[in-house]
């Protein structure tokens, strides 16, 4: 029993002094948001987010369909595990007009926030 008491202690104890001396890469990314340029044209955009839960990393790709329209796929994982505050056409639609910008917004106003971009 003493064991398991002096473990949990540890623990919160390491909980305590990680809480208070180092940042996370969520909050960082919250607090200064990195600038982030698109490449003009692109055909392919993937965006890199850091969820709040344990600074996961994860990635949303917008690829231009046969019709020029951008669909937006959460690589393997649900679009609602990012909890954006919009829906996924409008967000797509974002992107169908080169509004990059609104689009990044969109995703930061969830539990993710973009780290970084690619594009061709």
């Amino acid at each position: 029993m003493i064991i398991k008491t002096n473990f949990v202690y540890l623990i919160c104890n390491k909980l305590i002094i990680k809480k208070e001396n180092v940042m996370s890469k969520f909050r960082e990314l919250r607090m200064n948001p990195p600038k982030l340029t698109i490449k003009e044209g692109a055909r392919e955009v993937i965006f890199k987010t850091i969820d709040a839960m344990c600074d996961n990393v994860h990635y949303i790709t917008f690829k231009k369909n046969e019709e020029g329209d951008f669909k937006m796929n959460g690589n393997g994982f649900s679009l609602s595990n990012w909890q954006m505050k919009h829906e996924k056409h409008e967000v797509e639609w974002e992107a169908d007009e080169n509004m990059w910008g609104g689009v990044i917004a969109m995703i930061n106003s969830g539990v993710s926030v973009v780290e970084s971009v690619i594009s061709r």
